[in-house]
């Protein structure tokens, strides 16, 4: 079991960070929150769950030990697997899930690509029990460091990427992109860094409303 990943950064993709430990390259799949507060030559230290099948190891990583917990619980509920589990975090925060959770709201999980009406009330009653109260720790950080560094992906690829990996159309992915640019570029008006999470929230809500 590994429960954490501690290292430089040694490459960014739209959703995969590469870590270096001992001398070894490890590729961990994130979130886009998480992704970006990672910066490449910067030391890190990431919370790791390692899914493992018969034909691949695959490591997800997260930016606290909270999250990889939500996540791997998120994957004792029928029909939820590492895929499923991470696109609900990359929608909302843990805290977000167990407060959905704890107080019945479908309308949160449905927002979620690949989970529908039925599929939302199912897993609140199979996670009712298992997710637990909200924690209140899930307020953003602030004072961050603007923009992206060179060779990094930028708000827009990553962006672009999950909502791809969520599994809407490129094409849809890049009209959800273009709908939320005002809110980005207010914040980089701002000096601050465009927030990947609550852009990807708004872009999601475009997509549902075009549905």
């Amino acid at each position: 079991m590994i429960a954490f990943v501690s290292g430089p950064v040694a490459a960014l993709s739209p959703d995969t960070a590469v870590i270096e430990v001992g001398g070894v390259g490890m590729v961990l799949h994130c979130t886009p929150g998480t992704l970006a507060d990672l910066r490449v030559g910067e030391h890190t230290r990431l919370a790791a769950s390692l899914v493992v099948r018969e034909d691949s190891l695959t490591l997800y990583g997260f930016a606290d030990d909270d999250e990889r917990q939500v996540f791997e619980l998120l994957q004792t509920a029928s029909g939820v697997g590492p895929r499923l589990a991470q696109a609900m975090l990359a929608v909302h925060s843990p805290d977000a899930l167990r407060l959905a959770v704890s107080t019945g709201d479908e309308k949160a999980l449905t927002a979620v690509p690949g989970i529908g009406k039925k599929g939302a009330q199912k897993l609140l009653l199979e996670l009712k029990d298992r997710l637990g109260e909200p924690l209140g720790t899930g307020a953003a950080a602030a004072g961050r460091v603007p923009g992206p560094a060179a060779g990094e992906p930028g708000w827009r690829e990553q962006l672009h990427a999950a909502l791809v990996g969520l599994g809407y159309a490129p094409r849809e992915a890049e009209d959800a992109v273009a709908a939320v640019t005002p809110q980005a570029e207010a914040a980089l008006a701002e000096g601050g860094r465009p927030p990947v999470p609550q852009l990807l929230r708004a872009a999601l809500q475009t997509l549902n409303r075009a549905r």
